[in-house]
């Protein structure tokens, strides 16, 4: 069994699934047009959740939620389907391979054999797309890497049953319906206006806000917990920006591509402007993780440093602020 299948690299994997899923359908849109329609764009604190022993903080939404709200604001069904028993999870998949439906899946990262040791940790929030079976094994299109590989049964049911926060659960996904003509230009507008609603919410918890809050806790956390406890916080603050999920400078260079494609789309100049602004502060965010490598790794030894990474994320949190409004108004 092997579908004829367009393998396509990708920044993000959840968008690059969408995208890869959807381009083999014949709606060939880009990973930065499904991360923008789907408003990818977010970030939340949760100081009261705790995530390897340090505050819960995601600069992305929920696994899922970019693809499921592309697909509505698109008019695309998507199928969605978890399973208990690892056995019919496998008959599943096999049942869409022998229909020709390549299929997208959420895995655990920690068990792909196919990933260098160094990417590996445990995150089960990972997507790829199955597309075929041979000799047993089954053929992945994993968008973040360059080429196509392959998992065993027995590998495959690993990722699929990987233990820990958000388990997969043999949770499995592909498009049922597209229709014939998608009113881009309404779901672009969607998808901007419902990003700026949220990075510009009200509550503490979520946006602009949020990224305030963690910026003002940074100094506290040094005086009360000392730099130890502080040190692990901002290194998962970090690993939560540039390694789970893109979500720091990562996301803000995929969003300014998608503002440029739909400056064209919209005919609208401004978003091209707006596309440089967000990618500007794309590099800020890098800065920053740079900033607190260097803190973490004791290769800085300023004393007021914890005052100073508290300035530069309060900085790009009033960048953000500006950038939102200006984006709300450009639409």
């Amino acid at each position: 069994m092997k579908i004829n299948f367009e393998h396509h690299q990708t920044a993000h994997c959840e968008n690059g699934v969408a995208s890869n899923l959807l381009i083999n359908k014949g709606l060939k849109l880009s990973e930065p047009m499904i991360f923008g329609i789907g408003s990818g764009l977010f970030f939340v604190y949760l100081p009261f959740l705790k995530v390897n022993f340090a505050p819960g903080f995601s600069y992305r939404p929920m696994p899922g939620a970019i693809f499921s709200k592309a697909a509505k604001r698109l008019g695309i069904k998507i199928k969605r389907e978890k399973f208990s028993n690892p056995k019919d999870a496998q008959l599943a998949l096999e049942k869409n391979l022998e229909n020709n439906i390549p299929t997208g899946l959420q895995v655990g990262v920690f068990n792909l054999t196919y990933f260098p040791e160094e990417y590996k940790f445990h995150f089960n929030a990972h997507n790829l797309v199955v597309y075929g079976k041979e000799d047993g094994r089954f053929l992945i299109s994993d968008p973040v890497m360059d080429y196509t590989t392959s998992l065993s049964e027995s590998e495959l049911e690993k990722v699929r049953y990987a233990k820990g926060a958000l388990p997969p659960k043999g949770h499995m996904y592909y498009p049922t319906y597209i229709p014939e003509n998608v009113n881009l230009e309404e779901a672009i507008k969607k998808g901007i206006k419902d990003t700026c609603k949220n990075m510009l919410a009200p509550v503490p918890l979520i946006g602009v806000k949020a990224m305030r809050w963690v910026a003002k806790s940074i100094p506290k956390w040094a005086d009360k917990k000392g730099t130890k406890v502080t040190n692990h916080y901002l290194g998962q603050l970090i690993r939560m920006q540039e390694e789970i999920g893109t979500g720091g400078g990562g996301f803000r260079f995929i969003y300014g591509a998608f503002l440029q494609e739909a400056a064209v789309i919209l005919k609208n100049d401004e978003l091209k402007e707006l596309s440089k602004e967000i990618t500007a502060i794309g590099d800020l965010w890098r800065d920053f993780a740079v900033d607190i490598a260097r803190v973490y790794k004791n290769r800085n030894s300023k004393s007021n440093i914890y005052q100073e990474l508290s300035k530069s994320m309060l900085h790009i949190a009033d960048l953000e602020e500006a950038f939102y409004k200006k984006l709300r108004k450009a639409i």
